[in-house]
Formats: C-alpha cells, structure tokens, sequence
C-alpha cells in the first residue's frame, strides 16, 4: 500500500490515506490503513513487538486524504482533547451537483444513525438520539452543473459531510449512499480531506499539512485543484 507520509516526528505521524481503504479493521478482511502504518513503523524503525500507533479521528472509506496519527499516548490524549473542544481545523473540498443558493453558509443539522443499514439521516432537534452537525461551506466555482465547496468541519459526526450536503439538495459527486439517484455505478466519490491545523500536542508549534485531491474526473473540471498554489490558497479561506 502506498500511503504517503505528509509530515513525522516522534509524536505525530501525518499521511495521505488511499481511497477505499478502512481506516482500521473492518468486516471486509481487507489491509487497514492502521495496521499498514504499524507494519511500516516496525520494519522503518525496527522495533521489537507491537508498535504503539493512536488513531484519534476517521475517514469513511471511501474518502481520500489527510489524517493524523499519534505516536505516543501523551499526543494521542492531547489531540483526543483538542478534537472534543473542536480546535483542531479540518478542511476539505467536495464537487457538489448543481449550485447552492448561497455562496457561503454554515450548516447546521440533527443526525442519526441506523447502525443496522450503516446510514445517517437528518432528523428533528427532539429525537431522542440526534446528535448536532455543524459544517460551514464555500462555493470556489462552478461548472457543468457541478460545484467546488470548500467546507470547513466544526463537528466530526459519521458521515456528516455528505449527509449535509445531501439534505440542502447537493450530494457530493459519486456519493452511493446518500446521491445514489444521481450516482452512476462505480464512480468514486469526489470527497477529499483538505488540510488540517492545530497546534502540536507536545511541542505547541503550528502544524499545517494538506493534500491535493487526484487528477482525475470530476476534479480535473478545475485546474486549480490538482496544483501547490491551490493548496495553500485554500487552506487560508
């Protein structure tokens, strides 16, 4: 598995996690993007038995792009703190169908999940089991009948992006679950983690590490997306 590593030292290991790979072991049987980090921890550094690797926030499967890990427990504690107070900034784009209404907006929903069917929907603020969903998004351009969001995420609920976006009427490109009667069979979703920001567990310098979505449909509708000036633009908006 090729996982580009984004930034490391002896507290933090950031990476550019693969599409369709599950961020730990899951029912499919398939090599997790944990167990693949500890194996090349193990055989980099040659350590003797198990190797301590902190997974402190998820990717749905499907989804490319950043994430941080912890290589020690004190940072794993520190950013599992700094993610419950919501001070880490997570970034992302999405292609979105059609254009909302507004070109910048926050988001704010109820969510509940069916953990049966694996599937989160926006529900009343009084349902017994809703959690709250906060995103804000903004519109970079449009074309064709698609749009480039930016989406900065305050709340980290499963699936939250796509179901957001889904409920004002614009699921994300190659969504199956949540714009399946858009969604073509076998296109992969247009969903990547941006960047992110925070301030580091142990040693209290800035960090900031993003990661350019590929170049390929429906990405490649925007030049913009796939180069370096892109990236640091869009990590500032």
């Amino acid at each position: 598995m090729n996982i580009p590593i984004l930034f490391e030292d002896n507290h933090l290991l950031l990476v550019e996690k693969p599409i369709n790979v599950p961020v730990q072991e899951d029912s499919s049987g398939d090599l997790d993007l944990l167990t693949a980090l500890k194996d090349d921890l193990k055989l980099r550094y040659q350590k003797p038995g198990n190797v301590y690797l902190g997974l402190v926030h998820r990717l749905d499967r499907p989804v490319g792009g950043v994430m941080v890990f912890a290589k020690t427990s004190k940072a794993a504690s520190r950013l599992s703190d700094m993610i419950r107070r919501h001070v880490i900034e997570r970034k992302y784009l999405a292609v979105v169908h059609g254009t909302p209404n507004k070109k910048r907006a926050q988001l704010v929903h109820y969510l509940h999940k069916d953990h049966r069917k694996n599937k989160v929907s926006a529900v009343s603020p009084d349902h017994p089991n809703a959690k709250k969903a906060v995103l804000e998004y903004e519109v970079l351009a449009s074309k064709k009948g698609f749009s480039l969001l930016s989406v900065n995420l305050h709340t980290g609920r499963p699936h939250q992006i796509r179901v957001q976006l889904s409920t004002i009427g614009h699921p994300i490109f190659g969504d199956q679950k949540y714009g399946e009667h858009l969604t073509k069979p076998g296109q992969q979703i247009a969903l990547w983690a941006h960047s992110i920001h925070f301030e580091h567990p142990v040693g209290k310098e800035p960090i900031e590490v993003y990661s350019i979505p590929p170049v390929n449909d429906p990405w490649d509708l925007w030049e913009l997306v796939t180069n370096r000036e892109f990236a640091e633009l869009s990590t500032s908006l």
